[in-house]
Order: C-alpha cells, then sequence, then structure tokens
C-alpha cells in the first residue's frame, strides 16, 4: 500500500509501481496474499478499498486474500471462498459471508479464489464471459492447461482422485482421514471402513507412500495444524483440538517430534 518493494513469503522481492490511492480509476483490483494476511490489514487500507467500492471497483482476492476483503466489509452478504486449509476458521470469524468450499466463485462484482490453479480457472471464466470461448480456450492453450474446471467444484482431493483407480482402498482411506482431523479415527476404524483388513491397509501405504497409516495420518495432522499456526490467529489451544489431540501438551509434544520447536515459536 506504501509503494515500496513487496517481498513474498519466498523471500521474492516485487518492484511497485507507487502506492494504492482511492482516487484511481481502477475498475477491478485484484488482492493476493498467503500466510498471515492479517498483517497486512489496516482501517487506512480498509478505508481506500471502501472508497474504490463507491467509485464503482470489483474485488477480487486469491488464496488467503478473502480476508483483507472481509475484514475491510466488502464480502458481507456475498458468496465467497477461501484456500481450502482455511475455509472453517474463515466461515467461523466471518458468518455474515455466505462462505463455500468451491474453486472460484464469482458474485456481483466481488470475484474469490482459493488460489494455485484455480486462480488460472478464474482468470479463464472472466475471458470466456467477456470475450467468448474461443480466446479463453486459445488462453489456456498458451499456458498448456488442460484441466481446466468449474468454479463449483471442490478444492481438495486432487491426489486421492489420482489415486482412486490405481488403490481405491488407499484412495478411501486417505479420504477419510482428511474427513475427520479434529475426530481422529483409529487405524483399524479406517481399515474397515476402507474395506480392507488392518494389515492389508499397511502394505498399501507402505507400497505407495513409503510410510505407515498412523505416521501418514498424524504428520497429515501435524501439517494442517502447522498451516493454522500460520494462517489463523486460532489459539494454540484452539488448534491443538482442530488437528485431533486430546491435549495441548500432547500436540506440543507431537509438534516439537515432527518440526524440531514446539508450536509457540511460529506465534513469536
Amino acid at each position: 500500500m506504501s509503494g515500496d518493494k513487496v517481498r513474498a513469503s519466498n523471500g521474492l522481492e516485487i518492484t511497485v509501481e507507487r502506492a494504492l490511492s482511492a482516487d484511481d480509476p481502477i475498475p477491478l483490483l485484484l488482492i493476493c496474499t498467503s500466510f498471515n494476511p492479517e498483517r497486512y490489514w489496516s482501517p487506512e487500507l480498509a478505508s481506500i478499498l471502501r472508497r474504490l467500492r463507491s467509485r464503482g471497483t470489483a474485488f477480487g482476492a486469491l488464496d488467503s486474500g478473502s480476508i483483507i476483503l472481509a475484514k475491510s466489509g466488502l464480502l458481507d452478504g456475498y458468496r465467497a471462498t477461501i484456500h481450502w486449509e482455511m475455509l472453517d476458521s474463515f466461515a467461523e470469524q466471518f458468518p455474515e459471508i455466505d462462505v463455500v468450499p468451491d474453486r472460484f466463485v464469482v458474485d456481483r462484482g466481488r470475484m474469490t479464489a482459493g488460489g494455485g490453479t484455480t486462480a488460472l480457472d478464474l482468470m479463464l471464466a472472466l475471458i470466456r464471459a467477456q470475450h467468448g470461448h474461443f480466446l479463453a480456450f486459445d488462453v489456456a492453450s498458451q499456458f498448456i492447461y488442460e484441466q481446466e474446471r468449474l468454479g463449483s467444484e471442490p478444492q481438495s482431493g486432487i491426489t486421492i482422485r489420482q489415486l482412486a483407480n490405481q488403490a481405491p482402498a488407499l484412495a478411501a482411506s486417505l479420504q477419510l482421514m482428511e474427513d475427520h482431523i479434529e475426530d481422529p479415527l483409529s487405524v483399524r476404524e479406517i481399515a474397515n471402513q476402507s474395506g480392507v483388513g488392518q494389515k492389508d491397509l499397511e502394505r498399501l501405504f507402505q507400497r505407495h507412500l513409503k510410510t505407515s497409516p498412523g505416521r501418514y495420518y498424524r504428520n497429515l495432522r501435524l501439517t494442517i495444524a502447522q498451516r493454522m499456526m500460520y494462517r489463523t490467529p486460532l489459539s494454540i489451544s484452539e488448534i491443538a483440538i482442530r488437528a485431533g489431540f486430546n491435549s495441548p501438551s500432547a500436540f506440543s509434544r507431537a509438534y516439537k517430534t515432527r518440526y524440531g520447536f514446539p508450536p509457540r515459536r511460529e506465534r513469536l
């Protein structure tokens, strides 16, 4: 917003031409953020965005950028999405927004996408709506992009879909794990619901993922917990519960074993 260089989360610096101003004629303003988007929000930024709205600017947000629009009051009463890792906390934090798990959403001058390839899907949908199918197809060809998806498709589960034909029981077990982060199932329960014996499931994990079901499941929950540490304002105790740990101390021990330091260090 200041006009200074912007440093991305990977350390890459991006040159900015000038500061954002409410007096600029901006037909569409896209906001792209990643980790800790709240630190980039300010009352001053919100004021500029609302003044741009009064001048007819349409708004879009990629990845966690929806939080900037939401905190500025620009998504109230709209359908919107955000990166799948933040969907639940986003819906809880902003109940006035109709939060959906779609790849992207276009609703009356508000465009939100989950990030990554969903931004490309959104771009192609906008090109198609304004300039027709031929140009959208030509742009997709330039990007060598053949997997264009509808906005209403869910964001997650791509790896699971890829495994579905090769190892359906493994795909089913992975889906069960994703569906039961806060209330973890035992490996035996997962095997039973996936239609195989526990030993068979263990062999499938070793063959395809080079790990055990239990270790994969715990690492999945810890990965999601770490992302919540970066992407949400939830307390460590709340994150422990959402990641399926029965106490903050158990969560802290598992986190330190996985990452080499306790979770509180992520918040320093």
